[in-house]
């Protein structure tokens, strides 16, 4: 599969104009069973607005499945690729079959589609969409350059939505409840700690404070705790030297920095994932 199909969108990956009906052709649609189907293991979404889900419910019973769901062919039947709402509206009306188109491609380019389609639709909340980029870097080894390029947004983009990860797990649900947004989180990463950050999270909501009177209010807090404008700009500092590390490292990483010394936190998520991690260690050192 041609990474620059995946630049362009659905609309490269599923033609527009009617398809002819060729047996055994790749871009042919066929109606193929909807127990055969399984879902897709790099589905970057994790929630599903319910009320919409419904609406689909409705519009499928009355006119049945219009846009067929992507797949590719498994050991067993079918794994989804893109359609994942279409498949859940149809288990629900408990169809027999449902219209899919199958494409022969691997894990990679599996998560990429999915990602794309929900971004294109606009579906995905930004604890999903940073969880999928940083899948990118540690499944797929992707940089965040790529991934850039991948998904037609600038660099920072990328970055700024992966650090959102590195907030406490509350703040991070309350991003994907749409209580606050990714801007108002962005400006609770440049407090000291997490519960600093938790409690002005507390704040905001409360007061239904602007990204602009959060700013003001992460920077009130700052300066109470005794933090100078040279802290401020060294954090700014830590933060590109953050940004550099999970890049190099494909992982996320903080940096605990006090007056003289500091610690640096790296995670990993398997024991292979640490050997890869070392593996970039020892190849740099030498």
């Amino acid at each position: 599969m041609e990474k620059k199909a995946l630049g362009r969108g659905l609309s490269a990956l599923i033609p527009q104009h009617d398809i002819i009906f060729v047996k055994n052709s790749a871009e042919s649609i066929i109606n193929i069973p909807l127990s055969d189907v399984k879902a897709n293991k790099y589905q970057p979404r994790s929630e599903f607005n319910k009320e919409k889900l419904n609406d689909l419910v409705n519009s499928i019973k009355e006119k049945g499945v219009i846009q067929p769901v992507l797949v590719r062919r498994a050991i067993d039947g079918y794994e989804l690729i893109a359609g994942e709402r279409r498949l859940r509206a149809a288990v629900i009306l408990k169809l027999e079959n449902i219209p899919a188109i199958i494409k022969d491609v691997n894990d990679v380019d599996m998560l990429e589609i999915a990602l794309i389609e929900n971004l294109q639709r606009e579906e995905l909340n930004p604890i999903e969409e940073a969880k999928a980029f940083e899948r990118l870097t540690t499944e797929f080894n992707f940089t965040q350059d790529k991934i850039a390029q991948t998904m037609g947004k600038n660099k920072s983009t990328i970055s700024n939505a992966i650090r959102l990860l590195g907030l406490p797990q509350k703040i991070q649900a309350e991003i994907s409840k749409d209580t606050i947004s990714a801007g108002h989180a962005r400006a609770l990463l440049s407090l000291p700690t997490e519960n600093e950050q938790i409690r002005v999270c507390n704040v905001v909501i409360n007061k239904d404070l602007s990204v602009r009177e959060t700013e003001k209010l992460v920077e009130r807090r700052r300066v109470e705790a005794g933090t100078q404008k040279k802290t401020v700009k060294h954090d700014h500092s830590l933060d590109s030297v953050t940004a550099e590390m999970q890049q190099a490292l494909g992982t996320r990483v903080k940096i605990f920095h006090g007056k003289k010394r500091g610690t640096i936190h790296i995670e990993y998520y398997s024991v292979e994932d640490l050997n890869r991690i070392l593996g970039i260690i020892v190849s740099k050192k030498a």
